[in-house]
């Protein structure tokens, strides 16, 4: 079973601990591919249950609009004022991370890097629509 949590950082070309040597004892099957992540983010501990509480406000919130709410009914604005901002921080969280995984990459792989920074724009831009829609439902 692999270990989910944050593991030591190995030395560039480093033997993988999950492809180790084959079976006939030779050499070992692939070089790990990856560049290890030094520093958490912030919201590393919190992440997942602040997530979790936008994800509640945000089900309550649709399913409020689905039985014929409108933003301006209480319950619409009382979960866009909790799960707004909680949606903004928690991905501006895993902007940064994508943002240090793009940069960590840069002298390794320049496609992967780049890859990763479309998934910087992606959250950014996700940041400014989950902020607008906030401030529409509270201005409803």
């Amino acid at each position: 079973m692999p270990v989910l949590d944050r593991q030591a950082v190995t030395a560039p070309g480093a033997v993988s601990p999950a492809g180790g040597a084959s079976s006939g004892g030779g050499p070992p099957r692939r070089v790990i591919d990856r560049v290890d992540e030094t520093a958490p983010t912030p919201l590393q501990r919190q992440y997942i249950y602040l997530s979790a509480v936008a994800l509640v406000a945000g089900f309550l919130a649709i399913t409020a609009l689905e039985t014929g709410s409108t933003f301006s009914s209480p319950l619409v604005k009382v979960c866009a004022l909790i799960g707004g901002p909680i949606l903004v921080i928690t991905t501006g969280d895993a902007v940064l991370r994508f943002w240090r995984s793009a940069v960590a990459w840069m002298p390794v792989n320049r496609n992967r890097a780049l890859f990763r920074l479309t998934w910087v724009l992606a959250g950014a831009l996700g940041i400014l629509v989950f902020g607008i829609a906030t401030v529409a439902i509270l201005a409803a």
